[in-house]
């Protein structure tokens, strides 16, 4: 298989997706973020100093979807319609899981969009809460599902 980003010389380029059609492209991604008791209990307390933790991480992910292509170097600037959040308490673990869900009209996936988004959300949750919880773990962040495009749909 050829990758998309190299050119026929082996120089990086970004794909040309001009003669793609616009489809409907959607991506869900996910990951986990485990924390300490102490820090979990905070942030359900909705205690912590620096401010409420979740809905600024929703915040960041929301940002984090939006500014990819300034990230990651071969995404293309995209014009997405929607970004939608979700973060579910974890109490056994532990943590928080953050789903994210990117939509557009295009020419081109937003599989980058939505891990970009989880990824910052979660780094988020981190800033905010490594005063009181160092050992903190990033984990699992994934691509749920897409669907849209050439490559058709993936579910995992």
């Amino acid at each position: 298989m050829n990758l998309t980003h190299l050119d026929e010389q082996n120089k990086p380029k970004m794909v040309d997706v001009s003669e793609k059609d616009n489809t409907t492209r959607i991506a869900t991604a996910s990951g986990i973020i485990e924390v300490g008791q102490p820090a979990f209990d905070t942030v359900v307390a909705n205690s912590a100093k620096k401010g409420p933790v979740l809905q600024t991480a929703v915040i960041a992910a929301i940002q984090g979807t939006k500014q990819t292509s300034t990230l990651i170097p071969m995404c293309h600037p995209l014009m997405l319609t929607s970004v939608k959040t979700d973060i579910e308490e974890l109490p056994e673990v532990p943590g928080f899981k953050l789903t994210v869900t990117a939509k557009l009209n295009g020419q081109t996936g937003v599989e980058m969009e939505a891990l970009t988004g989880v990824s910052i959300g979660l780094l988020t949750i981190y800033d905010m809460l490594k005063a009181i919880d160092k050992g903190m773990v990033i984990r699992n962040v994934q691509l749920e599902q897409k669907s849209g495009g050439n490559s058709g749909d993936f579910r995992r």
